[in-house]
């Protein structure tokens, strides 16, 4: 991994050097834009709206428009000028328990590895955050940006998540909200019940990207020059959910047999010793010679004939071969 970022994490009057590094990455098939004939990449340029003409990167400058329309431009300079005091900084602002963060505020992760002089400190406040079962809520400038974030630890690693503003998370205005619906009891148990059944352990890795995967299966069978055959199956059905209650036990029902042993239909058959005797046995469990013994006869319609079985050749000697053995030993 290559580092993105040098500063040092500030920690009452202790400062720890630290190199930032991205902890995560989208991993999607990307595509460029081509012409259909020849698979030519297409480009665009930067062009003015007033009259056409092309600008070159080194005259383009940051604008904001106001309500009016018309636009405030801003240089180099003007953001050079803007305080942002945690520049080089991770300023730890307070600590507070983990559950309190809505997950909703996170951006994106971050790893913090120590600098070599950092090493003891590093160590020491991640024991320490470890130990309170915590979260440090910083402040640090990214890209020219502050942004709130949250130092936690994960593998022995501080995480810097970063967070959005609180004016940056929308309200959820929606109108069923102010709606009295009514929820039976008997629907909450049975949606309590499908909720019990399908609870287990998080376990990230037995989930995929199935469309990336298939997609980029397309592209290994063209790559390759094979002819691509649609995958069948028929979509899911979107329509409205009728009965409730039916299809809530419906899942509850079926989610039951996904989460069965496999070795559940492995289990012996429990039953009286008579049954048991009774039970008709397969051709398998039946002693050698005796396979065949029970199956009844082919009829045989009145146009059929019986075919002619041939005896086998006997190795017995004839008495016409026993004479003429005879007289060969006495002459």
């Amino acid at each position: 991994m290559r580092s993105i970022w040098k500063g040092a994490i500030s920690f009452g009057l202790v400062t720890i050097p630290v190199k930032l590094y991205s902890a995560t990455e989208e991993k999607d098939v990307s595509f460029h834009q081509v012409r259909r004939s020849d698979g030519s990449r297409i480009k665009y340029k930067r062009v003015a709206a007033a009259d056409g003409e092309e600008v070159v990167y080194g005259d383009i400058a940051k604008g904001y428009e106001l309500p009016s329309g018309e636009t405030v431009i801003l240089t180099d300079d003007d953001f050079r000028d803007l305080p942002l005091t945690t520049s080089k900084a991770i300023d730890v602002l307070q600590f507070v328990p983990l559950d309190e963060v809505d997950p909703i505020y996170f951006a994106k992760s971050y790893y913090l590895e120590p600098e070599k002089a950092g090493h003891k400190p590093y160590v020491l406040l991640r024991e320490a955050l470890e130990q309170s079962g915590k979260v440090a809520i910083v402040k640090v400038a990214l890209r020219t940006r502050e942004a709130l974030a949250t130092l936690r630890v994960r593998d022995n690693v501080f995480v810097l998540e970063t967070m959005l503003w609180p004016d940056e998370v929308r309200p959820p205005d929606f109108g069923f909200l102010d709606e009295d619906i009514e929820v039976r009891p008997q629907e909450l148990a049975m949606a309590s019940s499908l909720i019990e059944t399908l609870s287990g352990q998080f376990d990230p890795t037995q989930y995929s990207d199935s469309y990336r995967e298939a997609l980029q299966a397309v592209i290994d069978a063209k790559v390759e020059g094979r002819e691509v055959i649609a995958p069948g199956g028929s979509q899911p059905s979107t329509g409205t959910v009728l009965d409730l209650m039916a299809a809530l036990r419906a899942s509850v029902e079926a989610a039951k047999q996904s989460q069965a042993p496999a070795t559940a239909t492995k289990a012996p058959v429990v039953g009286s010793q008579a049954a048991r005797k009774g039970r008709a046995k397969s051709p398998a469990e039946e002693p050698a010679g005796k396979v065949g013994a029970k199956k009844a006869p082919a009829t045989k319609t009145p146009t059929e004939k019986a075919p002619t079985r041939k005896a086998p050749a006997s190795k017995v000697p004839t008495k016409a071969s026993a004479k003429a053995t005879k007289a060969r030993q006495t002459a």
